[in-house]
């Protein structure tokens, strides 16, 4: 997205600042009572005691008569480019049949039948609901065109709109190369990913049943690392599998799902920089177990949360509502909740600039109709979100 700036804004009488800034209060959520934040040409210029802000030149104060500010949520991991419903798969599944990824079938020819502008649409959808309940960054995959061309104008599209891009070639086999795995593994490290190299960020693989085995991924992960892309992996969503293995082998960013880990993957991602970042949205919407976040908490993973949008098996870009299912069904507290949406999935794209309000960093705020990020754990399903800043310019 184009970075866009406006006049100086304050943001005074802050009833709870959450800055994940440590230095505030000595926890890693930063908290501060009273608080006011200065934004000047699109970043924090100041954080500190609400009245005491330093001057500034054509500011903008807003009052937010106690209400809480955070910093907006960081989506980490999504799939906004495709075509198509699958609400009676979902049907399906609520009425007793397992999800098994099959699905994405549909999704892949619906999408390459669509055009580019329905496609475009779309997206812009789905980040505008985004924007909406507080997320100010949103990182978006390919993997539903499954062809060269289809790859590439995906990830042309995604890169307009969002924050990162994701090269997903390697997504599942699609239909017309069933019977030649090998032969669309060769395609997704060659032509496929010369095309979608310049358009992305990242590579990502989806290692797990029905889709590739670790061999497979290795091989796609190192050849975009080989052409400069920088590696994330779907990992151990399905079954237990190497996928988290490899994650820490290759130094990916993150791994994504890490539903079916065992006390060696814990450890190895404890003992490494990569992120565990969970998808609560997939185990709702498919009845799956979900990840248990406190092992991997306890062991000192760092974890992210992202909404994982999808069309099959996670069809939510509300970014409270995974907080709140993560407090519930993952044993994580309402502020690890808040920290793993907002600077976990900082770490889990490798940047510093948002997650956290603390001086230069990106004026992405949210601004909760609520006195503490707590609520939205404690009151869910509830639209709490009042205020969304990206850059300093007010979203809504």
């Amino acid at each position: 997205m184009e970075r866009v700036t406006q006049p100086s804004v304050l943001i005074d009488n802050i009833g709870e600042l959450v800055t994940n800034d440590a230095s505030h209060d000595g926890s890693p959520y930063g908290l501060v009572a009273n608080a006011a934040v200065l934004v000047i040409d699109g970043v924090v210029a100041w954080v500190g005691a609400s009245g005491k802000a330093p001057h500034a030149d054509d500011v903008t104060r807003i009052d937010a008569d106690g209400r809480a500010v955070m910093p907006g949520f960081v989506d980490s991991h999504g799939h906004l480019v495709f075509a198509g419903d699958r609400a009676h798969e979902f049907a399906a599944r609520m009425a007793g049949q397992p999800y098994t990824a099959g699905g994405i079938a549909s999704t892949v020819s619906a999408t390459r039948a669509a055009t580019d502008d329905e496609l475009e649409r779309n997206v812009l959808r789905l980040i505008g609901e985004s924007n909406a309940s507080g997320t100010t960054t949103v990182e978006c995959k390919s993997g539903y065109g499954l062809s060269v061309h289809d790859e590439q104008r995906a990830l042309r599209i995604a890169g307009l709109h969002a924050d990162e891009t994701t090269y997903l070639g390697a997504h599942v086999i699609p239909v017309e190369f069933k019977e030649r795995p090998d032969d669309y593994v060769a395609l997704v490290v060659g032509e496929m990913l010369e095309a979608c190299a310049p358009y992305a960020t990242w590579i990502d693989v989806f290692c797990d049943r029905g889709a590739f085995d670790g061999d497979q991924a290795r091989e796609i992960l190192r050849a975009g690392m080989a052409v400069g892309l920088k590696p994330r992996i779907h990992a151990n969503q399905l079954q237990h599998g190497p996928g988290v293995q490899i994650a820490v082998e290759v130094g990916a960013a993150s791994a994504d799902h890490v539903t079916h880990v065992n006390e060696d993957d814990i450890a190895a991602l404890a003992a490494s920089t990569t992120v565990a970042t969970l998808l609560p949205g997939a185990e709702f919407s498919t009845r799956a177990p979900y990840p248990d976040a406190r092992r991997l908490l306890d062991a000192g993973v760092t974890v992210a949360l992202a909404a994982d949008c999808n069309p099959g098996s996670s069809y939510t870009t509300n970014m409270p509502f995974c907080i709140a299912v993560a407090v519930r069904d993952m044993k994580m507290t309402p502020s690890e909740a808040m920290w793993s949406a907002t600077a976990g999935g900082a770490a889990a794209l490798q940047r510093t600039d948002i997650g956290s309000l603390r001086v230069g960093t990106r004026a992405n705020l949210t601004m909760l109709n609520a006195p503490t990020h707590i609520h939205l754990a404690y009151r869910p399903g509830v639209p709490l979100v009042g205020g969304v800043w990206r850059d300093g310019v007010r979203l809504r």
